[in-house]
């Protein structure tokens, strides 16, 4: 909360608003307040303010949360328990995904590569038959020796 500070005395209304936020006790209220705060706190409307705000302190300090049952707790393990391995198994979902779309930007990206780099041979050119490879012919008449490196 942005406070501001107050050049002069303080009035009833700022006096009021700060022991609705900070409580009686001055200790508490912003260190650039209190100066200000300890004169007008004298005054007869300064005190009601503050039995205002110190009957409010009290009534906060009386109030007490029981502890929750074991069943609640129970029921608040197991929700979280549940919910822990469903995020784990979203992130492992969402891993697959993301390499998947790796790999298919990958292959992509190679295809565009080759019909760039690689562009289509014309049939009237050169046609390739069922035994001849990418660094021969690999049919049963040819040599198997070819080569000898």
């Amino acid at each position: 909360m942005a406070e501001k500070t107050a050049d002069g005395p303080m009035d009833a209304g700022r006096f009021a608003a700060l022991a609705d936020a900070y409580g009686s006790a001055l200790h508490r209220w912003p260190q650039a307040e209190q100066a200000a705060a300890l004169l007008f706190a004298e005054t007869d409307e300064g005190r009601a303010v503050l039995r205002r705000a110190g009957r409010l302190d009290a009534m906060l300090d009386r109030h007490r949360v029981e502890a929750p049952s074991p069943t609640l707790h129970g029921a608040i393990v197991a929700l979280a328990a549940t919910e822990v391995r469903q995020g784990r198994r979203r992130r492992f979902w969402w891993m697959g995904f993301g390499l998947a779309g790796a790999g298919l930007a990958g292959a992509v990206a190679g295809l565009a590569l080759v019909t760039v780099v690689n562009p289509d041979i014309q049939s009237d050119q050169y046609v390739m038959d069922a035994n001849a490879t990418s660094f021969g012919d690999a049919g049963p008449d040819a040599d198997p020796y070819e080569e000898d490196l």
